[in-house]
């Protein structure tokens, strides 16, 4: 993203819509600016503002006149009154950033907008977690504190060491250049992004080792991470296996996104 300096009038209209306070007011040539190492593309102040079309040279005008009469000339909070924000081509590895922080993009490896799959809710056909299993989801940098995936490579590195599964149609799989060892791709590890979801698997036995594994690491890194954790209810709709352990282990957790069911296999092939 760029704002167009000559369009510009320094309102600071976008300053306070952007989730990761790249946008500040440069005091020497009183324009907006982005700062872009901090900015990560997400086109929210693009797309989070309305647009007018006022002439810039108008409004820089009545806003000095007003200021000579002590009094402000102010647009309203959510417009850009000049429409000084342009899209501008992005190659890799900058691309990255958009491509995980603008939830309009599609994943091109995956052909999912947003930052995951679509986890537990085709679980009842898609059965990517069956029973003895369990699924988690490592969710880093919101709200509103983004990550490099120089932390998350060191998520999935010390997974790797213990013996998860990665799943292959989550986007940053798709960045790993050794599912072995959790590397990604060394081009992107600077690259700031607003969150990424990690999605991983295991049976029931490692959720302890799993779990101190998050908690391990997320004091190595500068982000926040949030842990999402699933499996297979029993055909009464109960969970009596995971949710006994994560009370046992002193694990505050939430029952939430419950399949009830409404994909379930109505081809199953039938056993002689």
């Amino acid at each position: 993203m760029i704002i167009n300096q000559k369009k510009c009038v320094a309102c600071g209209n976008c300053v306070a819509v952007c989730p990761m306070s790249a946008i500040y007011i440069d005091t020497e040539t009183n324009r907006a600016n982005i700062n872009n190492d901090v900015c990560v593309e997400c086109g929210i102040c693009y797309r989070g503002m309305s647009k007018e079309k006022l002439s810039p040279v108008f409004v820089r005008s009545v806003r000095k006149t007003s200021k000579l009469f002590l009094f402000r000339f102010e647009p309203e909070p959510d417009i850009c009154p000049t429409s000084a924000f342009e899209i501008n081509e992005l190659e890799m590895p900058r691309l990255i950033r958009q491509i995980f922080s603008d939830p309009v993009i599609e994943h091109k490896s995956t052909g999912i907008k947003g930052r995951g799959t679509e986890e537990v809710k085709t679980n009842d056909v898609s059965l990517r977690v069956n029973t003895g299993e369990v699924g988690y989801t490592i969710e880093f940098g919101r709200p509103g504190v983004g990550v490099r995936f120089s932390d998350i490579q060191e998520m999935t590195r010390t997974f790797s060491k213990i013996g998860v599964t990665f799943e292959k149609n989550n986007p940053v799989t798709h960045l790993m250049t050794n599912l072995s060892t959790g590397d990604l791709r060394t081009d992107i590890l600077d690259e700031k992004i607003l969150s990424a979801i990690v999605e991983i698997k295991t049976d029931i036995n490692m959720v302890e080792k799993v779990l101190a594994t998050v908690r391990e690491v997320n004091k190595r890194i500068d982000t926040v991470t949030v842990i999402g954790i699933s499996t297979r209810c029993n055909d009464e709709g109960e969970d009596n296996i995971l949710s006994p352990l994560l009370d046992k282990l002193q694990y505050p957790h939430f029952r939430a996104k419950t399949n009830i069911g409404l994909g379930r296999i109505t081809n199953r092939i039938e056993q002689n």
